[in-house]
């Protein structure tokens, strides 16, 4: 039985582990957040889309085990490194996370051992940052005494279309046998490996998708600013032009980009490009577009308490959404953060409510809003609020109810189809 072990257990290494002890494995979870262990430990799942009853069939199995110590790191034939990569303050890669990892696994490294980078990076992270702490710390070599390999996680919470299980698997090797490993030690776990030349490639295949996305969600949002002054409404003509069977693919506009991916991804690729002395003027411009959507929605949210002959300060606001996007309680680089702190700078005093999101986790950029609390929709609740926000469009929020009673909407995601006069489209 092969023993895999999962160095970070959020919402990329949990469902992996799932899949491998699915696959006959065993696992190692490894992860230095002793409440998520304990968590782990009492069958409990602190990510919506991975259930209590499959953290039990894991931990029911005799097959995973979740642990902080990391000499256990010498047990697995293969580990998964599974740890965020931020930006800094700078916007420039933090891969702190990645770097501490590694030299935790260098300190146990063992010969034969498989490492396999998943958290998203820049093309040349796998050979130029984590191969050196590997080798220089355990005196061992790549590709002859341990194996190394990359393979980007394509995780999308709230997906029913696809799982951790079917969504083909792009990997790429140090050298053709942390290939040839990587590969066998993935088919345990995924359906669809897909064998690529190169670490670069693998990585580069990441940056693509997400850039790709970040590039056309910059064009709808522009779009959606210049056809609001010409009293277009951008939501109609995306639905028209939907109806081509061929040659466009629908994106949709927001009040800001938000996950671990696309808001972050673009700019590891325009930092590493000034390596090469190229300006990648579409990422950058897309990146000055999509962060500059916040700014644009609060401009709504004042326009609507002007008609209303209020302004922003000393105004009650209720954010409806704090998730990222629909129906997940994923927070990461949510806009709703931005728009909460935008708000409050202008002297808004705001409360949220979110179906999936009921206390505000600690975050690294947004910590004094942490422990806040979702409040309960209600008729009466929604009359004490100046202006309703809607930034996440949950399925399960009662949109009706919002409608009929709440004094003022803005509405960034298209879900009041009314074109009642009290309804701003931002």
């Amino acid at each position: 039985m092969m023993i895999v072990g999962v160095l970070g257990l959020g919402y990329v290494g949990l469902p992996l582990c799932r899949e491998f002890v699915r696959g006959g494995c065993e696992v190692i979870g490894f992860d230095i957040d002793q409440a998520k262990i304990e968590q782990l430990r009492k069958s409990k799942s602190y990510i919506k889309h991975i259930s209590d009853e499959s953290v039990s069939e894991m931990i029911s199995s005799g097959r995973f085990s979740i642990t902080s110590d990391m000499t256990m790191l010498k047990r697995p034939e293969a580990i998964l490194i599974t740890v965020p990569t931020p930006l800094n303050a700078m916007r420039e890669p933090d891969l702190s996370y990645v770097e501490n990892s590694c030299r935790e696994i260098a300190r146990n490294l063992q010969n034969g051992q498989l490492i396999v980078l998943e958290s998203t990076t820049y093309p040349g992270t796998t050979k130029e940052v984590v191969k050196p702490i590997l080798e220089h710390e355990s005196g061992l070599v790549c590709g002859k005494d341990f194996y190394l390999a990359y393979s980007p996680e394509r995780e999308d919470p709230g997906r029913e279309d696809f799982t951790t299980k079917t969504i083909p698997k792009v990997i790429g090797g140090i050298n053709d046998e942390s290939l040839r490993r990587a590969v066998e030690c993935y088919q345990k776990a995924v359906d669809h490996p897909v064998p690529v030349g190169s670490c670069e490639v693998a990585e580069a295949s990441k940056i693509l998708e997400n850039t790709y996305r970040c590039v056309n969600i910059a064009l709808v949002n522009e779009l959606k600013m210049l056809f609001d002054r010409m009293k277009i409404d951008i939501w109609e003509v995306i639905k028209a032009a939907e109806t081509k069977p061929f040659g466009y693919t629908p994106f949709y506009p927001g009040p800001g980009l938000g996950g671990h991916c696309i808001p972050i991804d673009p700019f590891y690729l325009s930092w590493k490009a000034r390596e090469y002395d190229l300006s990648t003027r579409f990422i950058e411009l897309s990146g000055e577009v999509n962060c500059s959507m916040p700014d644009y929605v609060v401009n709504k949210v004042s326009d609507a308490l002007n008609d209303h002959c209020k302004s922003i300060n000393k105004s009650n606001i209720l954010i409806i959404g704090l998730a990222y996007k629909k129906n997940v309680d994923d927070c990461r680089e949510s806009p709703s953060f931005k728009l909460w702190e935008l708000l409050e700078e202008k002297g808004a005093r705001i409360d949220y409510h979110d179906p999936y999101v009921l206390v505000v986790p600690m975050t690294r950029e947004h910590k004094k809003l942490s422990g806040r609390e979702s409040r309960s929709l209600s008729p009466e609740m929604l009359n004490d609020y100046d202006c309703v926000l809607i930034s996440t469009d949950h399925d399960e929020v009662d949109y009706k109810m919002i409608m009929d009673n709440a004094i003022s909407i803005v509405d960034t995601r298209n879900v009041i189809k009314s074109s009642d006069m009290k309804v701003v489209k931002a």
